[in-house]
């Protein structure tokens, strides 16, 4: 459950208690703070937490309330014509019946697949109510509806900035499910605005960890890492909406890139960097090949090089391999020292 932040201490007033241990950060670094939970009325020292509720099935209650309403129906009907003493104990039995026969209808509750009723009576949680069907609840207790279903939820796209500072547009979608009803509806008071608040703040918080790419292959990037991304992403947003009885199932990035200010500044700069690597390897090539070509010459005795022609056939073979045009022969029909 979302809690305000403290004021600033006053110079004079006393020191601040410490913290409890339920607000002291999640582990793993995130920063997430842990609230109090909800505290259960009926089991002192535990929390709030979902329970089956006590319910009948509905059906055979159904026929029961109808043909109870029915009787008392036809004893209205058939008590003008019985004598006055009978009238008298008639219409008290007709009474009752149609107490009871109201109420067996009135705790009728249909529940879909997917859904539960949160049974709560005099303003106490009594239980949820999970099994699909036409279940029958105690008549005066108020039963809301909640979705057990999956649901989806995309982040609108936030500029941020990285851990490298440069401004990104960063966007995700997660997939969640209520677990638990009593903590969803007694814990926060809009768990499905608790979600999405929730989630936008996870994303941006990852998305000021790390940077948007980098060259050290030994450093995470949204870019490069997005599975190991998403994975911290999804831990923290189930740590973050826990208190809300919400389990996370998979989340994602949907719009990862730079801000339009930057865009075409950082594309050069990731063409550059692609250049020199293509170069980099190309070079490393080059030099095998000239290496290779070097030893076969002199194994085989094919021609015999001093120090200074075989530095000339190096920067000849060099020159062929790594220029980006296609090189023109010369055929030399003198000596090599010419």
């Amino acid at each position: 459950m979302a809690t305000d932040s403290a004021a600033a201490p006053h110079p004079e007033a006393p020191s601040a208690q410490p913290r409890p241990a339920s607000q002291l950060a999640a582990p793993g670094g995130a920063g997430v703070m842990a609230p109090d939970p909800v505290p259960d009325p009926h089991r002192p020292g535990q929390p709030l937490t979902e329970r089956a509720a006590a319910s009948a099935p509905g059906v055979p209650m159904a026929l029961g309330g109808t043909v109870i309403v029915g009787v008392t129906i036809w004893l209205i009907v058939i008590a003008h014509t019985l004598s006055p003493d009978v009238q008298g104990w008639l219409g008290f039995l007709t009474s009752v019946t149609a107490i009871v026969g109201v109420f067996m209808l009135v705790g009728l509750t249909p529940i879909q697949p997917g859904e539960a009723r949160v049974v709560q009576l005099f303003g106490q949680y009594r239980g949820t109510v999970r099994q699909p069907g036409l279940r029958c609840c105690n008549p005066f207790a108020k039963r809301v509806k909640i979705s057990t279903r999956i649901r989806n939820h995309e982040t609108a796209v936030a500029k941020v900035n990285d851990a490298d500072g440069n401004p990104i547009e960063i966007a995700a979608v997660v997939v969640w499910q209520v677990a638990d009803t009593a903590q969803a509806l007694y814990a926060v008071d809009d768990f499905v605005k608790f979600v999405a608040i929730q989630t936008e703040t996870a994303v941006r918080h990852i998305a000021t960890s790390y940077p948007y790419d980098t060259g050290d292959p030994n450093q995470l990037s949204l870019r490069a890492n997005a599975d190991e991304i998403t994975s911290q992403l999804s831990a923290e947003i189930a740590a973050r909406v826990a208190s809300a009885g919400v389990t996370i199932i998979e989340s994602r990035l949907t719009r990862l890139s730079y801000a339009a200010e930057i865009a075409q500044a950082m594309l050069r700069r990731q063409a550059a960097g692609a250049v020199v690597a293509a170069r980099t390897r190309i070079v490393e090539g080059a030099v095998g090949m000239v290496d290779l070509a070097l030893r076969r010459l002199e194994e085989q005795d094919v021609v015999e090089l001093d120090e200074e022609r075989k530095a000339a056939m190096v920067s000849n073979l060099l020159v062929v391999l790594c220029s980006e045009q296609a090189t023109q022969q010369v055929v030399n029909t003198g000596s090599l020292y010419q």
